[in-house]
């Protein structure tokens, strides 16, 4: 962020925010809270309730004002305004901020990584998140995982793509280590937020992107502007999202309210993990029985392509400085402990599932 950029933001936080004097003087303490999400159901809904359930944990004494994308900071905006103290927290997916450090995408799903299920455990039971204190500490703000969207899709498309050679010159938008393997196979490929998506893909200015999954895919109305959609989500299988807090706001808490921020957070990932599975099954069936939309699967060989590039990726992020390999080891390590146990428990029982 540009020093003007951050003094403008904080010139909006003082001039939209009001501190009522009593309400400080009881010692309720409020905190600004930016995202990335426009205002709606799912992303920013789920920031707002953990907004909610924060300030009725505590008794009130934490209130948290809560700012859709753009409000308070512009969108990719949201990790700069929180380092530099122009707002308290953000609610964002991490993997935005790759330019801070190539190893958030660790954390915010990787191509070919963990499912939900094998990151939270990665963070709570294999060391992942002692590693990412030690991460975004660096950059005066605390980290704590608290929204996942489950698996998601592999994305919309206004064309057929039947082989590798399909993303040759194709204009995609996509975020995270997903949009580095499609400009390896030579696409073009570019972050637009979400409020820009739906207009780009119809003026033409994109040809394909990915959001989330059906859901709020089609409550942004892709499905009326791509007639193709792919799967399974090989760039974010589990994809999880991160409160990050000021380090110094996080410090000024006393410790049983950092307790309870942690603990709302988890409660809110698996609250939300709940309400994208619901959602996105029931929305997937509206789009199999409306038939406007061709569902298809990505071939094998597709999918082997971006599996090669996607090794070479996530080794090169893991290979940037020693705190890095630190996570990448990390990270393969319980990646490979995951998978043995993963494919004879979820993995074989979806197999057979058909038959019951």
């Amino acid at each position: 962020m540009r020093r003007r950029d951050v003094l403008a933001g904080a010139g909006l936080v003082a001039g939209s925010l009001s501190f009522p004097a009593p309400a400080l003087a009881q010692g309720v303490r409020r905190l600004t809270m930016v995202t990335d999400w426009p205002e709606g159901p799912g992303l920013f809904d789920s920031a707002r309730r953990l907004a909610k359930t924060i300030g009725e944990a505590s008794g009130g004494r934490i209130g948290i004002d809560v700012f859709p994308a753009g409000a308070l900071v512009r969108p990719f905006e949201t990790f700069d305004a929180v380092q530099s103290g122009v707002a308290d927290m953000f609610h964002s997916h991490i993997g935005y901020f790759e330019s801070k450090s190539p190893a958030f995408h660790f954390y915010s799903g990787l191509p070919f990584g963990f499912t939900t299920n094998e990151l939270f455990a990665w963070l709570r039971f294999g060391g992942g998140q002692e590693l990412l204190d030690e991460l975004s500490g660096q950059f005066n703000v605390k980290t704590v995982t608290c929204c996942s969207t489950g698996s998601q899709m592999g994305g919309w498309f206004t064309r057929e793509i039947a082989s590798a050679d399909g993303f040759q010159g194709l204009r995609y938008r996509m975020a995270g280590f997903g949009a580095e393997v499609l400009r390896r196979l030579g696409a073009t490929v570019v972050l637009l937020p979400a409020s820009d998506i739906v207009q780009s893909l119809r003026s033409g200015a994109i040809d394909a992107c990915e959001w989330v999954g059906p859901w709020l895919d089609t409550v942004m109305g892709l499905h009326e502007v791509a007639g193709f959609y792919y799967y399974p989500a090989w760039h974010e299988p589990g994809t999880a999202l991160t409160l990050g807090i000021n380090t110094r706001v996080w410090g000024d808490l006393d410790e049983s309210d950092r307790r309870l921020i942690e603990a709302a957070a988890i409660g809110e990932y698996a609250v939300s993990l709940a309400e994208f599975n619901a959602n996105n099954a029931r929305a997937l069936r509206r789009l199999r029985e409306e038939g406007r939309v061709q569902l298809r699967q990505f071939d094998e060989a597709i999918l082997r392509a971006f599996a090669d590039i996607s090794r070479d990726l996530v080794d090169e992020a893991g290979a940037v400085d020693d705190l890095s390999r630190k996570i990448h080891r990390s990270y393969s390590e319980f990646r490979s402990l995951m998978r043995e146990w993963s494919e004879v428990s979820e993995g074989a029982y979806l197999g057979v599932r058909a038959f019951g």
